[in-house]
This record gives structure tokens, sequence and C-alpha cells, in this order.
């Protein structure tokens, strides 16, 4: 067929070569919250687990040894996956194509909500838009679905809007009532109007004077990344499968070894997010665009810029976009911007959207509260796959419908939507797919199917953890609510920490519940990066970036003890995290915030107190401190620290890189700070500690009275 001619020996998904390959048959995987694969039953046949899933090698000698596949998926996404997941489940012969790491474009860089979409209500009765109207309602339905499907991942999250004017109360109260209305019986709870006083004491931090009052209403919390990468028992027929003539398919390539081969199916499904027009022209050079990408950016910050359980929704902003301010994960996510963007350059987030979100934030918290550019811990940009026409004018007016056309020569295309419908985007797709090419399936059965890992979860699954395994609190509660009932597997392959407690479970960071043992689980389910690991298996990069780099070297060994890699196979990998890290994850901006060049803006008195500080340590008047002078004030005070330590605290503050702190970058090091642009400076405090300590040690002691008539 066409599309065959069209894509072999060319490179299939954006421009890239084709990359991590896998089939799937009638059982099908969800990737939890942080990745983790579980397996779903498909619609027929009496339950089955499996205790061990095949190799990757294993999958791909099934994708190229079994033959013509009923379906065959491009793009390992949440579409894709949730195409693949469908198709499975209806008894089809399925296969999926993934160029990169599953979930590694859009479906890992939302906004961490399942929601109907309040805006796009407001614009359906504003503009008397019934498409908008109806995938609202649509969403509300899938919504409850994603709640009840995984409730170990998901929970329904109030969200609070802020009134600030009198006229906004009546306003808002009927926007959210209707909201409610619209979700009828999927209703997760009754929104309400809070008074002022019962507003700030639901969230302290918000802005005193002028507010009126709020109102809440609920959605979703869901921190998953992906809902299924398409990974079974691979060339397994479901059920017969009827002949069409002209078979399809695609020339792949496995880039972790480099070798290609043709994988056939009646049936070659798109499912590509922001590269749809790309493998659309691929078939059909002439067909016209019908994605306009738009670029969205998140940061996050500490958890203490928003209560534990308590969102917030500003719904006009200064330029009319809309701001979430959500817990996430004992942090605080806020985002997103929105503005079109070209999909072949790299989603990096500027400082310029930055800037944007903490303004934002700043216009609704309290004085008391500074927010500080240096408490941006990690900043990411996803694109939006959104369906346009060629007239529209911004990207802020589309909505999230979703379309799927179909090519003369038989590809199915499935574009736009949002992630709280990929269930009612995969079935229609799905359904175009045995409709267009006369498959043999049964009915969609993905409604009402639970992710394993919740059949046997309970709120206190964790409890056992710790009594079983003796592992923390805190990492049993992230394990369960991870993996379900699955965390007693990765619970086993914990490590002995050696310690009187926790006896089990060695943390790759110290202030985040993330284990070595889940590294090798995520190396059993086919992670093979380690950007895989730190971003979507764990969620490190997404929570903090100079916490992701820490635990990098130690991430690498495991994978490279598990995969077997060589040392300059162990450099590749951590360099590549790296650089993940540095451009797509926000630690350029981050440490650009303070360079070689930064100003200095400081007071002449807050200048001498801090040279004052500085030659506390440059005891010799070298005009810069090293390892030894920072040990010996230490060693002053009766403080150890180790060498590794000290090194990559003087490397964070040595700007130009010469292996020592100079007065003029300690000088800078603290305009910074003064300017809220960098935060949780290790030199910085532990200066100013050990320079207090020594003034109480210094002090004159009191003269005692008494001792004689």
């Amino acid at each position: 067929m066409a599309f065959q001619k069209a894509v072999k020996g060319t490179a299939l998904i954006g421009g890239g070569a084709i990359a991590t390959v896998f089939g799937l048959s009638q059982f099908s995987q969800y990737r939890n919250k942080h990745g983790a694969l579980v397996q779903v039953q498909a619609a027929e046949g009496a339950p089955v687990r499996k205790d061990h899933l095949p190799t990757r090698e294993q999958q791909l000698v099934a994708l190229q040894t079994s033959g013509e596949f009923d379906v065959l998926v491009i793009g390992g996404g949440a579409t894709g996956c949730g195409c693949a997941l469908d198709a499975a489940t209806r008894g089809l012969k399925t296969a999926l194509l993934e160029r990169d790491d599953f979930s590694s474009g859009t479906s890992s860089r939302s906004t961490k909500l399942i929601h109907g979409g309040v805006r796009y209500l407001q614009k359906a009765i504003m503009k008397l838009d019934f498409e908008q109207y109806r995938m609202v309602k649509e969403a509300l339905e899938e919504r409850a679905h994603l709640l009840q499907s995984a409730p170990h991942l998901s929970a329904p999250l109030p969200i609070m809007l802020p009134i600030y004017k009198w006229w906004q109360l009546p306003y808002y109260w009927i926007g959210i009532k209707l909201y409610d209305l619209v979700a009828g019986s999927q209703c997760l709870k009754s929104s309400y109007v809070l008074t002022k006083a019962r507003a700030l004491e639901l969230f302290p931090m918000l802005r005193k004077d002028k507010l009126v009052g709020a109102i809440v209403y609920y959605d979703g919390a869901w921190p998953l990344p992906l809902p299924a990468p398409g990974v079974g028992s691979a060339g397994c027929a479901a059920g017969p499968c009827s002949q069409v003539s002209g078979a399809c398919g695609v020339r792949c390539r496995d880039v972790l070894t480099g070798k290609e081969f043709d994988v056939r199916a009646k049936c070659v499904i798109n499912a590509t997010g922001p590269f749809t027009d790309s493998v659309r022209k691929m078939d059909d050079q002439e067909v016209p665009n019908i994605c306009q990408p738009s670029a969205g950016v998140h940061i996050v910050m500490p958890g203490y810029y928003s209560p534990d359980n308590m969102g917030l929704l500003d719904p006009a902003t200064s330029d009319g976009r809309v701001i979430f301010f959500l817990p996430w994960e004992k942090m605080t996510i806020a985002g997103t911007t929105d503005s079109p963007t070209d999909v072949t350059s790299h989603p990096i987030p500027t400082e310029e959207d930055i800037n944007f979100i903490l303004s934002e934030v700043r216009n609704y918290l309290g004085a008391d509260v500074e927010v500080r550019r240096g408490d941006v811990l990690a900043a990411w940009s996803g694109i939006r796959p959104l369906v346009t026409n060629p007239d529209s004018k911004d990207t802020q007016s589309i909505s999230r419908n979703h379309v799927v056309t179909v090519s003369d020569s038989g590809l199915i295309t499935i574009a736009g939507g949002k992630w709280t419908t990929y269930r009612a985007m995969v079935r229609d797709t799905v359904d175009a797919a045995v409709r267009e090419h006369g498959l043999r399936a049964g009915s969609c059965q993905t409604m009402g199917l639970q992710l394993e890992g919740a059949q046997d979860w309970s709120p206190t699954l964790y409890i056992r953890l710790v009594q079983d395994y003796g592992l923390e609190s805190e990492v049993a509660q992230h394990l369960a609510s991870t993996y379900g009932d699955k965390a007693f597997e990765v619970a086993k392959i914990a490590q002995v920490t050696g310690k009187r407690w926790p006896i089990v479970g060695k943390r790759l960071v110290s202030e985040f519940p993330y284990i070595e043992a889940e590294v090798v689980y995520g190396v059993k389910e086919y992670a093979r990066t380690a950007v895989d690991i730190i971003s979507r298996r764990t969620r490190l990069a997404f929570l903090n970036v100079q916490a992701a780099d820490e635990a990098l070297p130690r991430i690498v060994d495991i994978m490279a003890k598990e995969l077997n890699w060589c040392e300059q196979k162990k450099k590749e990998q951590l360099e590549t995290a790296k650089t993940f890290l540095y451009y797509e994850m926000g630690y350029k901006v981050k440490t650009d915030q303070l360079t070689d060049r930064s100003e200095i803006s400081l007071v002449p008195a807050d200048i001498e107190r801090y040279k004052k500080r500085f030659r506390m340590f440059d005891k010799d008047k070298k005009g810069f401190i090293t390892i030894l002078d920072v040990q010996r004030v230490l060693q002053s005070i009766s403080v150890q620290m180790d060498e590794n330590t000290l090194h990559e605290i003087l490397n964070e503050v040595d700007l130009n890189k010469n292996g020592q702190v100079e007065l003029n970058e300690f000088l800078q090091l603290m305009s910074a700070i003064q300017k809220g642009r960098v935060s949780g400076s290790r030199l910085a405090v532990l200066m100013k500690s050990a320079e207090e300590n020594l003034r109480r040690r210094q002090a004159i002691p009191v003269d005692r009275s008494g001792g004689g008539l």
C-alpha cells in the first residue's frame, strides 16, 4: 500500500530513527504513576497472572517472527498505548512501536490532573458551542473511569478559586455549579463556597487583602505518566482474523542494536501526538496539517507553597491564560503557559515562561510568603498536540476535541484530545480501524478495566510493607501508592541497609522516598535508559533536577550491573541523562541564575559583612578559599564533612571552575540569594552557620559573682 512505500527505509516518527519496539497480545499492561508496568486481562478467557514478563529480546524476536499483525500502533504515549490496550482487549493481534522511551514526550509532561475542563465549559456556554460542551461532558465521564481504574494512584482533589471581587462570587459559583451539573452522577463531590476566614484557614498562604471568599470544586489528581505500554506476549493472536487485500506495515530499526526489520500488519494506527502531521505526510505529501502544537511550561516548587491537599486555580491571568497551582508528590506544581510552538524544536522551558508563572503565583500568595526564583526546583515544557484548522488564530481558542482520520491508503490517525479522554479517543480509533479494515474483533472492553495493583490495594497496605519488610513508613507509602499490591514485588528485592532502621530500602537520594530496588524493578520492566529511570520510573527529574543529578551515578551503576553495560556505555548514559536534565528539565535556566557574569548589587554595609564572613575562612588573605580552608574552620567548631561533599559544595559556587571560590564569586552568590534568584546554597548556609558558631565560642564569658566576704 501507499503507506508502506512511503515509510520503507525512512525515519518514521518526528524525523528520527525508529527505536524501541514491543509487541502486545491478548494481555496488555498499564504503567503506573512512576512508570511501573501492570498487567490487565483481556476481554476473553479466565484471569491469568504472569509472574515474569518476557525479556525485551524475546519481544523483539516475537515481533519479527509472528507473521502479520492485525493492528500496528505507532507511538508509545498515552494515546498509542491506549490504542494497543483497546485492540488487545478486543482479541486483536497487536504490536506497538515507539522511537524513544514510553511516555517520553507529551504524556509525561502534563499538569497531573484528570479534569473535564472548567474553561472549556465556560467557552461552550459563552459561545454556545455544543462540541465544546460534548467534550467536557465526555471528559467528566472519563474522569470517573480513571479514578475507579486505579484507586491507589488517583483521588479527588479539591481546587480553590479565590475571589477578590464581590461580583465574581455569583459568576464563578454559577459556573462551577454548572460544572457539577454536567458531571451528573459522576460528580466527585459537590462544590461549595468558603468565607474569607475559612479560605485562609485551608490555604493560609493566600493573599489576604481584598479577599472576599473562595469557591472549592473537585477534579482528579492523576500523577500517571502513561497508561499502557504495549508489552506482553508478542505474536499470540487472541482470535481469528480476516484477510484484507494488500497488507501494510513499516520498516523499523532498533536503536539499541541498529538492526532493521519489517513489521507487517493489516492496519497501521498513527498515534504520534505532536508528530502527527509528519507521519501523515509520509503517507501523502499533499495532506494538509491538522495539528497545531502548543507549548506549556510547568515549574515545581517546594511543598510549603501550597497545602498538602488543596489546589488553586487562577481562571484569568494577566494575559487570559489559566494557571493551576497544585500539590504534587509533596511538592507544588504550577503551570501552565500556552503558546504556539515548532514541534521540531527541543521542549526547553524559557526564563520568560518561568517568570510569568512566578508572577502569577505572587499575585495570589500573601506578602509574608516570598516567592523566590531560586525555589524553582525543576521546569519543563510539554507540547500539546491540539487539532486545529488553518483559520485558527491562537491555541487558547482551540478545544481538546479529538479527530480520527483515514487516509486513502488506510492509515488511521488519531489527533487532538486530552489526557483525561484518552480511553474514549482510542475507542473511536480502534472502532475506525476495525470498520475500515474489516477486522474481526469484539467490542471495546476497557470501561471498568482496573490496573493490576488496584485489586488488592487498600489505604492501609503500606502498613504491611513496614511490618513485613522493615521499610520506612514514607517509603512504604510511596511504594503502595505507586505500585498498588505490586509493591511487595519491589520490597522483596530491596537491599538490606545494615542499619537498625530501616531494615531494607536504600534511598537513591535522602529527601525522596525512591529506593534502589525501583531501578532494578524498572529494568525488569524494559527500562533501558537512565533518563527513563529518573524521569518516568521515578519522578526525580520532574521534582528536583539537582537531586536527580545527584542520584544519576548510582542509578547508572545499578543499570549497568543489570544490563551488563561496559564503561563506555555507562559514560554515554550518564552524559545523555545530564544533558536531558540541563536542557529539558530546567537545570540550565536554574544555573543561569548564578554565573561568572552575575551582577553584585549589594549595599556597602552588606558587602563589608560578607567580606568579613569570607575572611574567617580565608585566613591567609589569598582572596579565595579552598576545601582545605573550609575543613580547617569546620574542624575548629567540631564539625566533620567528607571531602567529596565539600568538593560538591564549593563546585556549586566555583563559577569559573578553577577549583576555588574567590571573593567576587562569594559576593555574586550572596547578591543572587538576596534577590531570590538562588536558594538552598549549601556553602552560604555552611559559612553563616560556622560564623555564628565561632562567635559563640569566642564570646567573653560572664564573670561569676561571689567568692569572698
